[in-house]
């Protein structure tokens, strides 16, 4: 391996779970069960803020504006149930965390949220059996940016923060947590933008820079150089 990098961390939501994606699929079918007005899902999606605000508050704040006759636990009740239905997978991503564990590089997923939806996520996507270990902050009691979450990962793995990357588009949560805690942060721009304050040691394209950087080879997918 031509790189110090033992293990890579990655976040979830943005990163290997494609949540814009997701959601906008989940959108479809939920303004046509509902029968919502036009604009409907442009301001959910400026509301969710990639997922960061309540959605109690989205459905509220939604509720209340477009003046909808359901009431907001029934649109709370239609996410919970249907939110994840089809979840979608970053570009990628099956074939970057293989090729790293091939090469003995050890993977860890850390995600905020809680633990049956983002359990569900991982299995839909068939990503838990290719880490060696999995943190979601609702199951351990602590959430991202707090640098305990990312001492748990790096325990899990028997890794130190200085061997380790951690890979994830939020800025606050995926570069400038991990990076209090000593890990070094590669930042993938899937939709929050980076403050000029907060540096990445590396920024992505997409997922396959990160074999490049921890392997320091090019990216084959199904043997064809790309």
């Amino acid at each position: 391996m031509s790189s110090t990098f033992r293990s890579v961390l990655f976040d979830l939501d943005g990163t290997l779970h494609d949540r814009h994606a997701t959601i906008t699929r989940y959108l479809r079918s939920h303004v046509a069960r509902f029968g919502h007005p036009e604009g409907f899902v442009q301001r959910f999606t400026a509301l969710d803020d990639f997922g960061y605000r309540s959605k109690r508050e989205v459905f509220e704040t939604l509720t209340r504006e477009f003046n909808l006759p359901t009431s907001t636990d029934e649109l709370l009740q239609d996410y919970d149930a249907h939110g994840w239905d089809e979840c979608r997978l970053m570009p990628y991503a099956h074939e970057v965390l293989d090729d790293l564990r091939a090469a003995g590089v050890r993977i860890g997923i850390v995600t905020n949220g809680w633990p049956g939806k983002q359990q569900a996520c991982l299995d839909a996507l068939d990503l838990t059996r290719r880490a060696d270990a999995v943190i979601i902050s609702k199951a351990v009691g602590v959430t991202k940016p707090h640098r305990d979450i990312y001492t748990l990962a790096l325990d899990a793995l028997d890794v130190s923060a200085h061997e380790t990357l951690f890979v994830g588009d939020s800025p606050v949560n995926d570069v400038a947590g991990p990076q209090a805690a000593g890990l070094r942060a590669a930042y993938l721009p899937t939709g929050h933008t980076l403050p000029e304050n907060v540096l990445p040691d590396f920024t992505l394209t997409d997922l396959r820079d990160v074999h490049s950087i921890v392997l320091g080879r090019t990216f084959m997918a199904r043997g064809v150089e790309v």
